[in-house]
């Protein structure tokens, strides 16, 4: 019996940058991939971050725009400068993470 080596019993750990290419991860899994990563650089202080997806016909580039529009922590984006990506990458700022002290207070 062959093993299917895309089944992994555990989730594969990505380091966390200011920048994350799309270009490794499956189509399928692009929407739960940069819903975390947007919460794990959001959590790690990131005030701005590059996804690049790709020019393509921007089936990739819609996607990443759906999951900015519905994430409260995202102040806005923009195409990428042309020499960062253009229109296949999309710089994302964040809103600043407050953080919360012992008793609540921020």
């Amino acid at each position: 019996m062959t093993e299917d080596i895309t089944d992994f019993d555990e989730p594969i750990t990505i380091e966390i940058t200011d920048v994350f290419d799309l270009h490794t991860i499956p189509p399928r899994e692009v929407k739960a991939v940069v819903a975390e990563y947007l919460y794990q650089a959001h959590e790690r202080g990131f005030p701005v971050v590059r996804i690049i997806h790709g020019k393509g016909i921007g089936v990739q580039r819609a996607t990443v725009r759906a999951i900015l529009e519905r994430t409260p922590f995202v102040f806005d984006w923009t195409d990428a400068p042309p020499d960062a990506g253009g229109l296949g990458a999309t710089i994302v700022r964040l809103k600043v993470r407050t953080r919360r002290g012992s008793d609540g207070a921020t």
